[in-house]
């Protein structure tokens, strides 16, 4: 298999962390957006969506989005529940991730952090996606609260999803986690697995 990756993307990251807990080594190719590997990744064709990340299976197929390969690389791992109830949950946080915790949280990270999107960064948009962020760590801080996990009693996709962009949403987004401590202690429990590795490992 053969990773396209952008390493700062938490949708790319997900998919490394994921690797390294399981112990699996992967050729990883950087494909930073605005840089010629992107777009000569995209001209070869193998970006189907022309973003990575996109896992290339040993049959040659291009697997793309980060949660759909997450859900490809889990089977049969204890990342995935066995319970199908459980299972449905895990796949709720994660749909949940990328139609709603995506488009705010990383959102306004990538507008901080990346120069090409800075004239996007306006006082009115940012302040919009700090509040509507704010109420969307809250779902997750009122979930965690008594609970470990997001689903079950043991880690599953759906802590790894969620993990990729709110650990660095302060630091990279502006948000003050300190106000969410349920989400602090479950931050530091992924980070406590067995073969973590962070961001910029």
């Amino acid at each position: 298999m053969q990773l396209f990756s952008m390493p700062s993307s938490g949708n790319s990251y997900k998919v490394r962390l994921l690797l390294a807990l399981l112990g699996r080594t992967v050729p990883i190719t950087d494909v930073e957006a605005k840089t010629d590997a992107l777009a000569q990744a995209k001209a070869e064709g193998r970006l189907p969506f022309g973003k990575a990340p996109v896992l290339i299976l040993d049959d040659g197929t291009a697997l793309a989005e980060s949660n759909a390969i997450l859900h490809h690389l889990g089977q049969g791992t204890r990342f995935i529940p066995v319970d199908p109830v459980s299972q449905a949950q895990m796949l709720s946080w994660m749909f949940w991730e990328q139609n709603t915790h995506e488009g705010v949280i990383a959102v306004r990270s990538a507008l901080l952090c990346y120069p090409h999107r800075r004239a996007q960064a306006t006082p009115e948009r940012l302040a919009d996606l700090l509040e509507a962020g704010i109420a969307i760590l809250q779902i997750m801080e009122t979930h965690l609260s008594g609970r470990d996990w997001l689903v079950g009693t043991a880690p599953s996709l759906a802590d790894l999803s969620l993990y990729a962009y709110t650990h660095s949403a302060e630091t990279r987004g502006g948000f003050d986690l300190s106000r969410f401590p349920a989400i602090c202690a479950w931050l530091a429990r992924v980070e406590e697995l067995p073969g973590y590795v962070g961001l910029d490992d």
